[in-house]
């Protein structure tokens, strides 16, 4: 048993059983970015919260343990991503990542965005044209120090 059969196995319960990101979110009271995260396998659970997802899909105190261990991040299976979805982040930041290095170092200095602390909304926005993807990012900015 590891993470990844443990991450197979809510991914499977999920799409047999119909269940939604958001209503499993909300049953863990959290966001429903973080916990898609934490049940794909990128975040670590308290027991408490592992215990309120064992519950949802089904899972056993083994598997409920591997939910609570702190886990390897960003793990996806090749160094360019091959899914389209995936891969249109990866343009996104091959296009625009100079671009965001260079406002938020004018705006903030030398130092970069957390992916720790740190938050994401991502919401269907209607439109004429076709529906839009918004996804709004929060980080702290953390100074590089002098020593």
């Amino acid at each position: 048993m590891s993470r990844l059969d443990v991450t197979e196995k809510i991914i499977t319960t999920k799409v047999s059983k119909g269940l939604k990101w958001a209503d499993v979110a909300k049953s863990v009271g959290l966001s429903k970015e973080w916990v898609t995260a934490a049940c794909l396998g990128q975040m670590t659970l308290t027991a408490q919260q592992a215990a309120t997802v064992g519950e949802i899909f089904g899972l056993n105190d083994e598997e409920m343990k591997w939910l609570q261990v702190v886990p390897y991040k960003g793990s996806l299976p090749t160094a360019v991503p091959t899914d389209p979805l995936i891969y249109r982040f990866y343009e996104l930041i091959s296009v625009y990542g100079t671009t965001f290095k260079e406002l938020i170092h004018e705006e903030f200095g030398d130092g970069i965005m957390s992916a720790i602390d740190f938050k994401m909304d991502l919401q269907r926005e209607p439109h004429a044209a076709g529906d839009r993807v918004s996804i709004s990012m929060s980080g702290k900015f953390l100074s590089y120090k002098t020593y």
